[in-house]
């Protein structure tokens, strides 16, 4: 499976050319760098925004190696992954991951997030990234069930033949995943707020966004299982659903079923709670702009009442008094007592939930909230946590998608975002630094003792958002680089 090959030793472009003397505005540094960096001609966009923001960052980094990582890292997605073009007079984008030539509503909507701040500097990189959106609304009305899609619809899955579900056209994958639909409204607000355009919000992106909100209300299963199910013939425990496809029972409670988590493992318990926590955050942006934009006043109290009922399940069911930590947040329910505690590096995670609720942190769960956040980050990053990992070379959460002892990168990204302290953001940078391998890219999951052994040599999500870490630290805090 290709997600699980590890490719040890292996480089994005290979070794590259080896460079005695790189320079940084005719400025000697003297550090010998191997240039791995898509070369200008083969790279599918060039925003002069986000070079200009590298060759900021390189200038005033102290630690060049950290501005040679910056630099391949943070237009990774754009350097490598989108296809970009006007179809029927809109602006259409296309965003493979990296390694897998398919579209992850996840993934593309993660990897150019942290462009948006660069927006409105740069009319050619606003325009690419309405095309994401455009293209996402396409694949939703498609299928609101799919997790990941083909631009060339007559591309036939390598799953075709082992999964047993309603596989359309142009789908790759059909994983039901909470969080796909909420990264697309998560995308579609960010925009909305960065741009202030809403050229993108047209009947299509509205006719998307109702199908979505009707997707999350079928999964709370009130009336029944609903119309999605998935199997798998696979030796890999995690790439199949029980009991027929529908997964282990859960007592409907307001909460909404997921069949996989964000790492496309399936899910042990349906209610997969960092994602029901996201779904309440998107609800309300969600809501904002039906209102704002649409004047859609019964659509936008459709979201909040939706939002309201998830929410008030959250901490009426996944609330648990740890006798280590105090009350913290279960990373999966059923209705029925029955919790997980664990912590998976995917996003969302528990671990990023502060990252993910921003400034409705207030907000949630009436203001109350924040502690029991606090109280489930110190159990996430601790031996109490089955998939926080701690070795020679690093520590940090992985997850059951590579197994045991691989830590993800984007885990030591994600503690990095959610804290405050200087000490613990400058380790998580060091850490990062010491880790890629020898390669100048971040990979999907690297050995606790050995950063050399490592999956995934081109997978933009991680690039991406260690290049939106290092950019907010530069921004907020720059004598930490």
């Amino acid at each position: 499976m290709k997600r699980r090959q590890f490719m040890q030793n292996a480089g994005l472009l290979g070794a590259g050319a080896m460079v005695s003397n790189w320079t940084l505005g005719g400025i000697s540094l003297g550090n010998d760098f191997p240039v791995v960096r898509t070369p200008l001609e083969k790279r599918h966009f060039n925003s002069a925004a986000i070079e200009a923001a590298i060759t900021e960052f390189k200038a005033k980094s102290k630690n060049k190696e950290l501005g040679w990582l910056f630099e391949n890292c943070f237009p990774n997605t754009l350097d490598t992954t989108v296809d970009f073009e006007m179809i029927d007079g809109k602006p259409d984008t296309y965003v493979i991951t990296g390694d897998i030539d398919a579209m992850w509503l996840r993934d593309s909507s993660a990897q150019v997030w942290p462009y948006l701040a660069f927006c409105k500097q740069d009319p050619k990189l606003q325009q690419l990234i309405a095309g994401v959106i455009n293209r996402q609304c396409k694949f939703i009305i498609k299928d609101p069930y799919a997790n990941a899609f083909y631009k060339d619809e007559n591309k036939v899955s390598e799953w075709k033949e082992t999964d047993i579900t309603d596989m359309k056209p142009g789908v790759h994958e059909r994983k039901w995943e909470i969080d796909s639909l909420c990264y697309a409204i998560r995308l579609s607000h960010g925009y909305y707020k960065a741009t202030g355009d809403k050229t993108p919000f047209d009947e299509h992106w509205l006719t998307a966004m109702k199908l979505i909100v009707k997707t999350f209300k079928e999964q709370q299963r009130f009336n029944g299982h609903g119309p999605y199910t998935f199997q798998r013939r696979t030796a890999w425990a995690t790439d199949g659903v029980a009991m027929g496809g529908y997964g282990y029972p859960a007592k409907p409670d307001g909460l909404i079923c997921s069949m996989f988590r964000p790492s496309d493992d399936a899910t042990i318990y349906p209610y997969l709670i960092p994602s029901n926590c996201f779904a309440v955050v998107s609800l309300w942006k969600l809501a904002s702009m039906a209102e704002t934009i649409f004047n859609d006043k019964a659509f936008a109290n459709e979201c909040n009442a939706l939002a309201a009922q998830v929410e008030e399940a959250i901490f009426k069911h996944a609330v648990y008094n740890h006798p280590q930590f105090g009350k913290i947040l279960a990373y999966e329910v059923d209705g029925y007592s029955s919790l997980n505690l664990m912590d998976d590096a995917n996003i969302p995670c528990l671990l990023s939930l502060p990252y993910l609720l921003g400034e409705n942190m207030a907000r949630f769960n009436k203001g109350q909230a924040a502690p029991i956040i606090a109280n489930t980050r110190k159990f996430v990053l601790s031996e109490y946590n089955p998939f926080f990992f701690k070795g020679k070379a690093a520590e940090g959460t992985g997850g059951p998608h590579i197994g045991l002892d691989m830590i993800w990168p984007m885990s030591i990204v994600m503690r990095g975002l959610t804290s405050n302290n200087d000490a613990e953001i400058k380790n998580c940078i060091d850490t990062l630094v010491k880790t890629h391998g020898g390669k100048g890219f971040m990979h999907e999951s690297f050995h606790k003792d050995n950063p050399e052994k490592f999956t995934r040599a081109w997978f933009a999500w991680a690039n991406t958002i260690f290049g939106e870490f290092m950019w907010k630290v530069y921004k907020e805090k720059p004598h930490l680089i």
